[in-house]
Parts: structure tokens; C-alpha cells; sequence
């Protein structure tokens, strides 16, 4: 079997979990789309719930600090932030309080000062008069902070939390599968797949095709489960949507677990006549795919392609590869070439004799003769017992008669070619008697 002589290796099938990239939100502060926010971010049960106002002055200044937040000037910015927090003239209440904490938050992300960003999102939280909505929103940035920051735990509680006081409308395929993400980080994959299916089922929903990495972490999860079944039918959907190499390589992969020979090649096949297949290992699994499924013939045109393009070192295995591919594809005067090339490569004299045979077959006796003398001069032939039933009958078809019987002589001291030895012996020996009796009438 054709795994035994090369290893395919199985591709990584896990997807790493992306971090999103938080969008920490700058407070809008436009007088008349915060009152509005206001109402809009009120629960039907909270309409009596009294909105606090935010001051001219106050807002003006919130507009110079997001000025210079957008300039990059981010000294300045903390600065009139700074000024406005610690005011005593007429301190802010939690409404102004809750935009000042946002554009701090903003700002400490922007400088990757990822503690104080944190600090500052967790205080908007806490704020009991800050509106509803800047506190949820809040919350789901704190939960992606903590992604950011890879404290996985705190991100999926952060996450349950938000899932629990958010809007339904707000609820979307995004957010199941940034908690799937979590659980995964958590290794609990259970809960993991349970809301990237949602999350991939949304979209669906939507006529909307999931994205990529969505599809990474379900393939992984379910090979996990050893759903090998799963993991194809993913596959199939990505290599729609996302046709690349890897998923090609990695559905070969999964149909040799599920032992489906055929369409492992097909897979395999499909990326390389796309051009898919560059990497010598890869091209060289694809010649042993085909030699294992009895294509021999696509094997040693794929092995000589590679060596031609250089894309395939030429090395005495990889020439001994090809030169038996052509040999199964009854191609020997392609073969012997090759096989001659990888032997003169060789350390050992092992392919020699292998040359040896090719030749003997090929009714070229006095290279058969050369090829397995040189091979036992090298040394390191693994069957000098088969090497010297070649020799012997190279040099019978030959005539050399004596040379023959001395090479069939060495041959039956292996007890796994003695009885062969012996019967070519005999059979010499018969066919010179009649050759004498012929020469005697």
C-alpha cells in the first residue's frame, strides 16, 4: 500500500481563533444624535428612567478632545480629558462621565495601552445613570479587549454578560461565533461548535456565504469529534467559496481516513492540474497517489515534469522513483535511463542490480551483466542471491556457459534461491547435451 512507502502529511486542520479587531467606539457626540441614542437604547421597562443631560461646555470640549484624537495628538486629548475629569468647578454626572471614559478607552487602545483601555470600559459599566446602551456597548468592547489581551476567561463571561442584557437585534452571527471562538480558546468544544453552528447557520439564513474562518474552526472542531464526514462536507462548501490549496489537500486527507481511495486522488489531482502543487514533497505525494491507485503512467509523467521544471531534486531515490514508474507503465526504454542515472548516484550498489533486472528484461544481456557486476563491486545489495540468478542468466543467454553456472552456483547458497539455482542448472545442463548432440549426428 502506498502509505506505507510515503507518509502524506495530514494537513493542520485547526483554525486559529482570529482576535477581533475591537472597535472601540468614539463617543458620538453630536448633541442631537445623543439625545436620540437616549431613547433609542432605553428598554420599554426603563422609559420612565430619567436621561441625564450633557452640558454645552462639556460638549464642546468632548469635541476638541475627539478633534486631536483624530490627529493622533493623543497628549492633548488626554489632557482635556483629564481637565474635564477632574474638574471641581461642577463635576460631570454619569451621562458626560460615560463619554469622557469612552474617548479615554479610545485612546489607551489606539496607544496599545490595553490595562488602562480595560480600566476605563469597566468603569463605564459600573456608571448606574450612564444610558443603557453606552453600557452594553461597553461591555462587548470589554469582552474583546480581553481577547486582545488573550484572557480568555474573563472574554467569554464579559460575552455571557452581553449576551444576556444586549437587544436581540443586536445579537448577530458575529457575536456566536466570537463566543464560539472563546469556548475554543477554553478548550471546550463543545459549547465552541454549538455557537459557531449558530453563528455559520445565520448567515446561511441570509443567503449570506459564512466566512472563512468561521468555516476553520467548525472543520477543526468536528475533526476533532472524528466527524470525518463533517469535515468533508465543510471542505466541499469551502472549496466553493474559497477555493485554495490547502483545502483541496486537506479534503485528499480526509477521504484517505475515510477510505476513499479514489476520491483522495481526485482531490489531490484537482490541485495539481490547477497548478495548485509546487513543493517537491507535495509533487512526489501526488506520483505515489497515482502509483498507489495503479496510474503509473501520470506518476512518472508528474516525477519527470518536476525534475524537468526543477521543482524536483534528481536525486538517486527520486530517479529510482521515476525510472520504476515508467517501468509500470511497460515504458523500459523510458526506465532504464532513469534507473542508470539513480544507480551511478547511489552510495550502494543495491539499484545496480535492480538496473541489472530492468536490463535482463529488456533483452540487453551484456548490460545486465555490467549493471549487477558493478552493483556487487559497490556492495550493499540486499538480494545477492537475486543478483546472481540475474548475472547467471544474463550470461547464459550470453553463451558464457561457465560464468552462468558459477553465478547460479552463488546463487544457491541462499536457501531462498536454491531451488530456483538448482532447476536453471539443470536446465543448462540439458540444453548443452542437446547442443553436444547436435553437433555429434
Amino acid at each position: 500500500r502506498w502509505s506505507q512507502a510515503v507518509a502524506i502529511s495530514v494537513p493542520v486542520l485547526a483554525a486559529q481563533a482570529l482576535l477581533p479587531t475591537v472597535m472601540a467606539p468614539v463617543a458620538d457626540i453630536t448633541l442631537g444624535t445623543v439625545q436620540a441614542q437616549d431613547k433609542k437604547d432605553q428598554k420599554p421597562a426603563q422609559k420612565t428612567k430619567r436621561t441625564q443631560a450633557l452640558n454645552n461646555k462639556v460638549y464642546e470640549k468632548l469635541q476638541k478632545a475627539q478633534e486631536a484624537i483624530e490627529a493622533k495628538n493623543y497628549a492633548e486629548a488626554v489632557s482635556i480629558l483629564d481637565a474635564m475629569k477632574n474638574s471641581e468647578k461642577k463635576p460631570l454626572n454619569d451621562y458626560e462621565l460615560s463619554n469622557v471614559l469612552n474617548l479615554y478607552a479610545f485612546v489607551y487602545y489606539s496607544k496599545e495601552d490595553y490595562p488602562s483601555a480595560l480600566k476605563a470600559y469597566k468603569e463605564i459599566t459600573e456608571l448606574a445613570e450612564a444610558p443603557d446602551g453606552t453600557k452594553v456597548a461597553a461591555l462587548y468592547s470589554l469582552a474583546q479587549l480581553y481577547f486582545v489581551t488573550e484572557n480568555f476567561p474573563k472574554a467569554v463571561d464579559s460575552l455571557l454578560e452581553w449576551f444576556k442584557v444586549a437587544p436581540e437585534a443586536s445579537k448577530g452571527a458575529n457575536q456566536y461565533v466570537l463566543l464560539g471562538q472563546g469556548y475554543y480558546q477554553l478548550k471546550n468544544f463543545d459549547k465552541a461548535l454549538f455557537n459557531v453552528n449558530k453563528a455559520v447557520d445565520m448567515y446561511k439564513s441570509k443567503g449570506k456565504v459564512p466566512k472563512e474562518n468561521w468555516y476553520g474552526l467548525q472543520r477543526f472542531l468536528y475533526y476533532e469529534k472524528n466527524n470525518y464526514k463533517k469535515v468533508v462536507e465543510i471542505l466541499d462548501e469551502l472549496l466553493v467559496h474559497y477555493p485554495k490549496k490547502q483545502y483541496w489537500m486537506q479534503m485528499s486527507a480526509m477521504q484517505a481516513e475515510l477510505k476513499s481511495d479514489s476520491k483522495q486522488l481526485a482531490a489531490m489531482e484537482t490541485a495539481y492540474v490547477q497548478g495548485m502543487l509546487e513543493k517537491e514533497k507535495e509533487l512526489i505525494n501526488m506520483a505515489y497517489l497515482f502509483l498507489a491507485n495503479e496510474v503509473p503512467y501520470k506518476a512518472a509523467k508528474v516525477l519527470d515534469t518536476g525534475i524537468r521544471e526543477k521543482k524536483i531534486e534528481p536525486t538517486s531515490k527520486n530517479l529510482e522513483l521515476l525510472g520504476n514508474a515508467w517501468r509500470q507503465s511497460q515504458e523500459i526504454k523510458k526506465a532504464i535511463p532513469e534507473m542508470a542515472k539513480a544507480a551511478a548516484k547511489s552510495e550502494k550498489g543495491e539499484l545496480w542490480a535492480r538496473l541489472g533486472n530492468i536490463y535482463l528484461d529488456n533483452d540487453d544481456f551484456k548490460k545486465a551483466v555490467d549493471a549487477i557486476k558493478k552493483g556487487k563491486k559497490k556492495g550493499g545489495v540486499k538480494r545477492l542471491d537475486t543478483a546472481n540468478l540475474v548475472l547467471g542468466m544474463a550470461y547464459y543467454n550470453l553463451k558464457q556457459y561457465d560464468s552462468a553456472r558459477k553465478a547460479f552456483n552463488e546463487a544457491k547458497k541462499d536457501k531462498r534461491s536454491e531451488n530456483y539455482a538448482k532447476q536453471w542448472i539443470k536446465f543448462m545442463d540439458k540444453e548443452l547435451e542437446r547442443q553436444k548432440s547436435l553437433e555429434e549426428v
